[in-house]
């Protein structure tokens, strides 16, 4: 199934000042997949981490771009591990079983991490009994740019289970903010090979993990999330739609689609490993924001106002009922939500675009 160029089944140790022996603690596995022009990026942010205390397992999924050729240039530096195409599903559960530490970040080869994260994380996990310790990630470009946005743009509870099993997904970073314990997420992984579960595996250990252990916090940013697409490509233009999408390559439509498809297999998954429940609908503001962009953007006046009348109930909720958002965040939300019903359509088309894609908003104002 894949072919591993260095030797991973001995515990990795290396010599610290004083000459003791002492057990990596945290093992960085970049999945990739044809991103040749990052790859290389994310494998040097991985290695300036603390050395005493960090392996980096890099992990192509079938790459017919130049991947390959980056991945041999570091040697020894690296576990490397060429494999077959097999989705991303495939990468997280083999990650998972590579690793003998006591804690996994999978960094996602467009991303970065800053130098002293790890050393971070690692103390965060050292002074709590944590499943999952999360970290804010400051949006950069296509370039590497900064764009001065944020994510996730509020915190949750280190208690944050009891509120997935009514139904509420907690705010979380990307996949590269996210670090697990081990013994805890193997709980919920490895994912089935089904193509359903095959997207998004990210999804899955983000929110399963919480139902086995609380999440530690770490509010300041530790490493770097890139917006981009193929407007960020040399000679490319961008599209009439391109700053309704929530995320790299995700439009609205998408969102819409795979947000009940994956929660549906969470549910499957959770029931199947943990023998719990969860409620047949879920409550995440990212998903209603993608129906309220459907609706109203570029829409006729009478047709917003119809949608907000009869259409935004659950939309609503999302905002009032939020957990994790403080009254002024809520307030905020509404009020910019109601600038759709103005007559100016260009005045509900930059408030659509505003609610939709808040980590586009410095690289808009960037490029403009």
């Amino acid at each position: 199934m894949f072919r591993c160029t260095a030797q991973t089944g001995t515990s990795q140790t290396t010599d610290n000042e004083e000459g003791v022996r002492a057990v990596k603690a945290l093992t960085i596995v970049i999945c990739s997949y044809n991103y040749e022009r990052f790859l290389r990026e994310a494998i040097d942010s991985a290695l300036a981490q603390e050395p005493q205390l960090t392996q980096v397992i890099v992990i192509d999924d079938g790459s017919t771009d130049g991947s390959h050729a980056i991945i041999a240039s570091y040697g020894d530096r690296i576990i490397p591990v060429l494999k077959a195409n097999g989705g991303q599903a495939s990468s997280y559960n083999l990650g998972l079983e590579m690793v003998d530490t006591e804690y996994i970040l999978y960094l996602d080869s467009d991303d970065v991490l800053y130098d002293g994260a790890i050393a971070q994380v690692v103390e965060a996990f050292e002074h709590g009994n944590y499943g999952k310790v999360q970290f804010t990630l400051s949006v950069i470009d296509g370039q590497s740019r900064p764009t001065g946005a944020r994510v996730p743009h509020s915190q949750p509870p280190a208690e944050c289970g009891a509120l997935l099993r009514n139904g509420w997904l907690y705010p979380s970073p990307p996949a590269s903010g996210n670090a697990y314990r081990v013994s805890a997420l193997r709980r919920i992984l490895p994912l089935p090979q089904a193509t359903r579960r095959g997207i998004a595996a990210d999804f899955f250990a983000i929110y399963g993990v919480v139902l086995v252990g609380k999440v530690g916090v770490i509010d300041r940013p530790l490493g770097g999330y890139r917006v981009h697409g193929a407007a960020d490509q040399p000679g490319a233009k961008p599209t009439a739609h391109a700053s309704l999408s929530i995320a790299n390559s995700q439009d609205v439509a998408e969102v819409v689609r795979a947000f009940p498809q994956r929660w549906q297999a969470l549910r499957e998954l959770v029931n199947e490993r943990l023998g719990e429940q969860l409620p047949e609908q879920a409550m995440d503001f990212s998903y209603e924001k993608a129906h309220l962009c459907m609706q109203v953007y570029e829409a006729q006046w009478s047709r917003r106002w119809h949608w907000i009348v009869f259409g935004s109930r659950r939309y609503f909720r999302s905002i009032l009922s939020n957990p994790f958002w403080t009254l002024r965040k809520k307030f905020s939300a509404i009020a910019l939500t109601l600038l759709c019903l103005l007559p100016l359509r260009s005045v509900s088309d930059h408030a659509i675009r505003y609610i939709a894609n808040p980590l586009a908003r410095g690289t808009q104002d960037h490029r403009s």
